[in-house]
């Protein structure tokens, strides 16, 4: 069992735009599999929201507000039995600029 644990990465995608994360998601797999290696995910995480309030007046009227809110999605994808040619693909896959990834061994 404790192979196994060594062989694993552990990849977090967050994005503001939901059609990013999932083709960022479907390239990963894809270039995973291609080295024949074992995939778990993508697993979604529930969307985080944050509200921002603004005046829309900023002398008088303080009951006139603007609501504004930013959604911050997110997935998580394992793969296991790694080889050298799945880390090679993985860092030459072209991710767009507004995906943050996070990559743990």
């Amino acid at each position: 069992m404790n192979i196994a644990q060594k062989q694993k990465i552990r990849i977090k995608l967050k994005s503001y735009d939901p059609n990013l994360i999932i083709n960022s998601c479907n390239q990963i797999i894809e270039a995973a599999l291609r080295t024949n290696a074992s995939t778990i995910g993508p697993v979604a995480f529930p969307t985080k929201r944050k509200l921002y309030c603004v005046l829309r007046s900023p002398h008088v009227d303080k009951d006139s507000r603007e609501h504004f809110e930013i959604r911050t999605h997110s997935r998580m994808i394992d793969i296991y039995t790694l080889s050298s040619q799945t880390i090679d693909s993985l860092m030459k896959l072209n991710i767009p600029s507004g995906v943050d990834i996070e990559v743990k061994l």
